[in-house]
């Protein structure tokens, strides 16, 4: 710990009003301060005001007027999904910011820099690599704090990404596009590297930092336990699966707290384009958010107990027809959909919709019942991919009509199979464990010692409960 670095970076906080709220609060908001949430009741949700910090969790309601008794959720229908398994969705776009959950996990990797005294206000910057909404959330909590960042991403992810990045940052060329699309995460690490090259850059890469993990594990795993046993109630429900796409690998480490704590069993999404977890495999797709041809180092793939592939063809077809008048028109009068329910698609984004699809491959491959349950995530909404429902439509040449509609839904719905679905034994573990290897130690340089370290399930437990030991550090800083 840089002592002096703290109490420099404590007062500059407490000269800006900036209050860290802690690792409890965020996992358990109702034992904020009451003060705080009456202030956040007339609080836009997107100003930057440090107060905000006290929403970046799963609990904030949807006109955020107040905290919810337990996260926003969705019990997908049982018409919709075709399986008699109850599928809950966790709804991400109602955090702050960036109307994505990614901006917890940013938080979750500046804060522990903040409180050793590691980052610098006066003379580092914040560099947050990232293939979509990661950066955006560094970007945030960075000019909540007033701290300086760049953002790194690749030039093909959606328009409206972009779009906020440019409102956000002070220059423009603190936005730095690399070459690609979703698929080329090897490209966004060669440009981390050449700014490591200046010190005061510190690379804060979401597919590296176990403090990724540790926010998710300690967080958003015990907020996904409390929708579930809403759900629940007093019925006979199980939480058989946690579902969720690879991305970061930082999402999923929510399932290692539900593993623990309900017994659930923990599933990878990739996209068939690019099956790297599934057969070594590599391409390029459009399921944003996920990542792929690489394993990233927070992934603990020893506990990892399938991989299910999703094509972005499914995903792509069927959030136009989620979110198209002709296609919203089909599902409530040809389909006999609920309004109420269809208007809740647009809460879906590309991968969350991979993870829907990804659970129902599930529970057909499982021939779940209607006592099981799979808990799963929507990270972000639709309302980041307008640009991509363009490029979609074009595809049509024009004619888009119910017909169209009628074959997506068919083919990528109701007609999904079990294809693609891996049960992961001790061999295809340590495959896929193995494959890490060509990326972090020969690519990236980490120590072969450390990369073996990651088998052994202690280790990610001491990163969890370093995290967890955060807390009195938060207060301490906070009451310099």
């Amino acid at each position: 710990m840089n002592k002096s670095i703290v109490n420099k970076t404590s007062e500059y906080f407490n000269k800006k009003g900036i209050i860290l709220p802690t690792i409890s609060e965020l996992a358990n908001p109702h034992i904020i301060n009451q003060e705080y949430k009456d202030k956040l009741k007339t609080l836009d949700k997107n100003s930057v005001d440090p107060l905000n910090l006290f929403r970046v969790h799963w609990f904030n309601n949807r006109d955020h007027s107040d905290f919810s008794k337990v996260p926003e959720h969705i019990v997908l229908p049982n018409e919709f999904t075709g399986v008699d398994a109850k599928i809950i969705v966790n709804i991400g776009r109602l955090f702050p910011l960036i109307t994505a959950h990614k901006v917890l996990a940013a938080y979750g990797c500046l804060l522990p820099r903040i409180l050793n005294g590691t980052f610098d206000y006066e003379k580092n910057k914040a560099v947050w690599p990232s293939t979509g909404n990661y950066c955006r959330g560094g970007v945030a909590i960075s000019k909540i704090l007033g701290l300086k960042s760049v953002a790194i991403l690749p030039e093909g992810m959606s328009a409206e990404r972009f779009a906020w990045l440019e409102e956000w940052v002070s220059d423009k060329n603190d936005i730095i596009k690399t070459t690609g699309t979703e698929s080329n995460v090897k490209e966004i690490y060669d440009a981390c590297n050449e700014l490591k090259k200046d010190p005061s850059n510190d690379i804060i890469n979401q597919f590296d930092e176990y403090y990724n993990y540790a926010i998710h594990r300690a967080v958003t795993g015990p907020s996904f336990e409390k929708s579930f046993l809403q759900v629940k109630g007093n019925s006979n429900l199980k939480p058989k699966f946690y579902v969720s796409a690879s991305g970061s690998s930082g999402t999923l480490a929510a399932g290692d707290y539900l593993k623990d704590h309900l017994g659930t069993k923990i599933a990878v999404v990739e996209a068939t384009e690019c099956p790297t977890l599934l057969n070594n495999g590599y391409g390029e797709h459009n399921i944003q958010g996920i990542g792929d041809k690489h394993v990233p180092l927070i992934h603990n793939v020893m506990n990892t107990d399938f991989v299910v592939g999703i094509s972005d063809k499914a995903t792509n077809n069927l959030n136009m027809i989620f979110n198209t008048e002709i296609g919203q028109k089909y599902l409530t009068t040809k389909k006999g959909f609920d309004v109420n329910f269809i208007n809740r698609l647009p809460e879906f984004g590309f991968s969350t919709i991979a993870n829907i699809l990804a659970s129902i491959k599930l529970a057909k491959y499982m021939h779940l019942g209607k006592d099981d349950a799979i808990i799963t995530v929507a990270t972000d909404g639709a309302d980041l991919y307008l640009s991509e429902l363009e490029k979609t439509k074009q595809e049509f040449k024009g004619i888009y009509d119910e017909t169209s509609c009628a074959e997506i839904y068919g083919q990528y719905l109701k007609g999904i199979t079990s294809d693609h679905t891996m049960e992961l034994n001790q061999r295809e573990k340590e495959r896929i464990f193995n494959l890490g290897y060509y990326t972090w130690v020969e690519q990236q340089g980490i120590d072969l010692e450390d990369f073996d370290k990651r088998r052994d399930q202690n280790f990610w437990n001491e990163h969890y409960e370093n995290m967890l030991s955060l807390d009195n550090q938060v207060k301490e800083f906070n009451n310099m």
